[in-house]
């Protein structure tokens, strides 16, 4: 890890949105709207560029290091067995480096949208930055859900002060679906702790150190002695907590609201990151601690998935609202990522990740690109707009390029991940596959559907004659998406790389004979960290 070995980092990136919300409400004043503005757009880059040394310093084959690195571990409430600890794997530092991006755009897009209580609106941000930075990072499950609850609270302020007209009832219904599964993930913590009734301290995970005792019990081990039964009622508590989150169907009707009432960035923020905590909750806790439970409802999961996948894309269709029909099309994505996550194999939990993140750029994108024209329009109906790629062509190009990601063209992000995803499933179930790429090619109808409507056709209503194309400051939030897109699309190994390891740690917890009894799909990559496993298999 280089210079960072000692360093805090983790901590540093997680904290420094929370001093710099402090250091604005404390000394700026609230009509000081320029100085509000700067000092969290700077806030926001100094966490991101932060952030970009744990990309070139984690090392994906330090099996020896264990599966997360940059750790900090301080006792923190010792009667309880809790620690404040912190660490990292390829998985939450892809996230995170979404999460800080996400941050810089998220405010720098909101200098024109937000014109009342701008400072409590950038505090609330700064806010949100640090819950689902620390919630990325936390290694234990007490640390892990006071940063989960923390989050809670911001969006529901951003979505009921600063949103469209129905925004208490979105704000309500966003908080009170959330608690809900929030509380239910936290009975199945403490299932965790007090089973075998002396009680399990709380997750402290060691990485891929091997071997244990039960005075010091690696968590992910645990599930292996918990009794089937009571694993399936842990996991349901948990399936409630994500499938809120994610949300899965038929928990996903807070969503279009949400989506629809809230401002500009915190779609953003939601679509990108926020929905993915339901996912990363799957990953990270779900599937490794509880393989049986896992295991038994692949079949009602996937079931679930596949309606969401449909569902959801028939339901967008059919939208007047371009906000609305983002917003139900991230149902149906999700739903595509959460079948992949449970098929089980390296293949499709792999997909599933850089799909998290795919789904978090390009549909990022759109909401920002639906910002800059109910900016200037005051509203977000279809029928109002037709036309535009005549007055406003760059807005039109990039809004292609965002469309064709989120379908899964080849050559960008979304064909990476969803390809993935197809053969991890048809690797599993042929019958799943054939229903998920159904909803691809209705992600196709849709998306294809909305552009026709906007950007062609006659300039023919006066409102939109005058509209004015991209401002720089517009282009500069859209640019690093469009990158992105296109570098994950042409080189997707350089994220594949980071997740292989956790990915394969998944796979073994859940299903430890998957290796044994499976032969490898795909060549392996000399030296990769597969290889040695390959050839015990094939042995």
């Amino acid at each position: 890890m280089g210079f960072l070995e000692g360093v805090p980092i983790l901590s540093i990136i997680t904290y420094v949105p929370l001093i710099g919300a402090l250091f604005i409400v404390a000394f700026i004043r609230g009509d000081n709207h320029r100085a509000i503005r700067n000092i969290a757009t700077g806030v926001a880059l100094i966490d991101f560029f932060l952030s970009i040394p744990l990309w070139f310093y984690f090392d994906p084959k330090a099996s020896g290091q264990g599966l997360f690195q940059f750790k900090e571990t301080i006792d923190w409430i010792p009667a309880l067995g809790v620690k404040y600890s912190f660490g990292i794997d390829g998985i939450a530092l892809l996230l995170i480096l979404l999460t800080t991006l996400t941050g810089v755009i998220a405010i720098y897009s909101s200098f024109t949208a937000i014109t009342h209580r701008q400072k409590e609106y950038y505090v609330l941000l700064l806010l949100l930055q640090t819950g689902m930075i620390g919630t990325f990072c936390a290694l234990d499950f007490f640390l892990f859900y006071v940063f989960w609850e923390v989050m809670l609270v911001p969006m529901y302020f951003l979505i009921g002060i600063w949103g469209g007209g129905r925004r208490l009832y979105a704000a309500v219904k966003f908080f009170l679906y959330t608690l809900a599964g929030s509380v239910l993930m936290l009975l199945s913590i403490l299932a965790l702790y007090f089973f075998n009734d002396g009680g399990i301290p709380f997750l402290n995970i060691n990485g891929l150190n091997a071997g244990y005792t039960f005075d010091v019990l690696r968590f992910h081990e645990i599930g292996h002695l918990i009794p089937p039964q009571l694993q399936f009622w842990i996991f349901l508590g948990f399936f409630f907590g994500f499938a809120i989150k994610v949300p899965m169907f038929p928990f996903h009707t807070w969503l279009p609201d949400a989506h629809t009432e809230a401002p500009t960035a915190g779609s953003v923020i939601l679509a990108a990151v926020l929905l993915k905590m339901g996912t990363y909750g799957f990953i990270r806790f779900a599937l490794p601690i509880l393989p049986d439970a896992t295991l038994r409802v692949v079949p009602w999961i996937a079931a679930l998935s596949i309606i969401g996948i449909v569902y959801g894309a028939l339901v967008t269709l059919v939208q007047k609202d371009m906000k609305k029909l983002i917003a139900y099309s991230s149902v149906s994505h999700l739903g595509f990522v959460m079948l992949g996550m449970f098929a089980l194999n390296p293949m499709g939990i792999r997909g599933s990740v850089l799909q998290m993140i795919n789904h978090g750029i390009s549909t990022g994108a759109l909401f920002l690109l639906v910002g800059v024209v109910y900016e200037r329009r005051h509203t977000r109906l279809i029928a109002d707009y037709g036309g535009l790629a005549k007055q406003m062509p760059k807005y039109a190009t990039i809004f292609l390029i965002a469309a064709l990601s989120s379908m899964g063209l080849p050559a960008l992000n979304g064909f990476i991940g969803e390809f993935t995803i197809l053969l991890g499933v048809a690797n599993r179930n042929m019958t799943w596959a054939v229903f998920a790429a159904l909803g691809i090619v209705l992600g196709a109808a849709y998306l294809l559907w909305l552009y026709q409507r906007v950007f062609w056709g006659p300039l023919d209503n006066p409102a939109n004659q005058k509209l004015l194309d991209l401002s720089g400051r517009e282009l500069l939030t859209l640019l690093p998406l469009v990158i992105l897109m296109f570098w994950i699309g042409l080189f997707p190994s350089t994220f594949f790389d980071k997740i292989e390891q956790p990915v394969d740690y998944i796979v073994r917890k859940v299903d430890p004979q998957y290796y044994n009894r499976k032969p490898l799909t795909h060549p392996p990559v000399p030296g990769g960290a597969h290889s040695d496993q390959v050839a015990e298999a094939r042995q």
